[in-house]
């Protein structure tokens, strides 16, 4: 699946560089025929990154199911801030449900769809890393297990940034947040926690996972597009910044969803029923620092001391990314 054709050109504007395209690779943003499921008005924090995955990720889903979709939302920062009673930015059909059963409540509504004999409305469960990776686990491999029709989300900004920025099991290491502070012999967050919950997906052999980010939307939107074109489990991990979390500069939301990716800290592939298939190379391997240093998360990283032997374990952990998933591939086009 080839998802962008011309390289090394500024092509996704409606100025002359769109001309090198032809009209399906072309920016989507103020196009007439978007569904806008998550509309304007909601409350998210300029530049949050979750909020453009759920656009994007909800308007291919719609276009690839003509507009018959019905959305479970985990309480959170998605839920939040798209939906401060009694108002609404969804234009879909729209449903909240508890921290950690977004994936429960989405098996019920796809059995009870399938008990009416409706085979047409499609279903999506959506959480942030806290109620996918902690809370919501039990019920998202439940899903998995039973393979439920169901197209699970998950929103990934590495940490709990709706209740004041701690850690979830999303959080990197090293990372500070209100709860791994950056003290003692392991500042932020320690090594070896966590969880790899696309892998875990794949052990459980549902037809489909993937990984996206928000700095190529394009690929976002044909991952999103393809899962909603299998039947069963499907899972899908969208790296979105939060620069209220992070520390970031809101500018830098674009940048730092590409950094993470270009240094090899977050691959990008597909797999189908526990195998990957396909991954996105490497264009622009960059080390880990640049990606690290835009973020005060990580700003105890790089004091006056500096912490370079830390650093370089960090960049183990995307050297070995490279490796496990061939992301050097030479060339660097996307198969």
């Amino acid at each position: 699946m080839i998802t962008q054709r011309v390289k090394f050109y500024q092509t996704d504007t409606f100025t002359a560089g769109s001309r090198l395209v032809d009209m399906e690779s072309r920016s989507v943003q103020a196009n007439m025929e978007r569904t806008n499921s998550l509309n304007s008005g909601h409350r998210a924090c300029q530049g949050c990154g979750e909020a453009l995955g759920a656009r994007y990720a909800i308007d291919a889903a719609m276009h690839a199911t003509d507009n018959k979709i019905i959305a479970v939302n985990a309480t959170g920062c998605l839920e939040v801030f798209s939906t401060p009673y009694p108002e609404t930015s969804w234009q879909i059909a729209w449903i909240h449900s508890l921290f950690g059963n977004a994936a429960a409540v989405a098996s019920g509504v796809a059995e009870a769809l399938a008990v009416k004999g409706d085979t047409e409305t499609r279903v999506i469960a959506q959480g942030g890393d806290g109620g996918t990776t902690d809370i919501g686990f039990g019920c998202l491999s439940g899903m998995f297990e039973r393979n439920d029709d169901v197209l699970y989300i998950c929103y990934d900004n590495q940490g709990y940034m709706n209740t004041g920025v701690q850690r979830s099991s999303a959080t990197p290491p090293t990372a500070r947040t209100a709860t791994t502070m950056p003290v003692g012999p392991e500042p932020g967050n320690v090594f070896g926690t966590g969880k790899d919950v696309p892998r875990i997906a794949m052990a459980h052999d549902i037809p489909y996972v993937a990984t996206a980010t928000v700095a190529n939307l394009k690929d976002l939107e044909a991952k999103v597009k393809k899962a909603m074109s299998f039947r069963g489990a499907r899972y899908i991990h969208i790296f979105v910044p939060c620069p209220l979390g992070w520390g970031s500069q809101t500018y830098d939301t674009i940048r730092l969803a590409r950094l993470v990716v270009e240094c090899g800290l977050f691959p990008l592939y597909e797999a189908e029923y526990g195998e990957v298939i396909r991954v996105i190379p490497i264009r622009r391997q960059v080390p880990v620092e640049e990606y690290l240093k835009p973020q005060r998360r990580f700003a105890h990283l790089f004091g006056k001391k500096g912490n370079p032997e830390t650093i370089a374990k960090l960049q183990v952990m995307a050297d070995k990314n490279i490796q496990k998933y061939g992301l050097l591939k030479k060339g660097g086009e996307d198969e």
